[in-house]
């Protein structure tokens, strides 16, 4: 994965962070806009990044987010030290 794709899922990957973190502080009311829009962010980086590609098992988990975040984690720690 080149430098500017590295970049652009470091910053994707905090965006699903921030919004992961503004649903575990939420209340019951208004939970399912904030899963919709983190499934969907989830789904998306997988195909933008071709995440498959640096793990197999990415996409089954992308249930969890919080297991998802670690994995997208390991990818770009694995893809910076290429």
């Amino acid at each position: 994965m080149d430098k500017l794709k590295i970049q652009r899922l470091k910053s994707t990957l905090a965006y699903l962070q921030s919004k992961q973190r503004e649903l575990n502080k939420q209340n019951e009311v208004d939970m399912r806009t904030l899963e919709s829009m983190i499934k969907y962010l989830k789904k998306d980086m997988v195909e933008q990044f071709n995440l498959s590609e640096y793990d197999i098992y990415i996409k089954n988990e992308i249930k969890n987010t919080d297991t998802f975040i670690r994995s997208v984690q390991n990818i770009i720690e694995h893809c910076t030290v290429l």
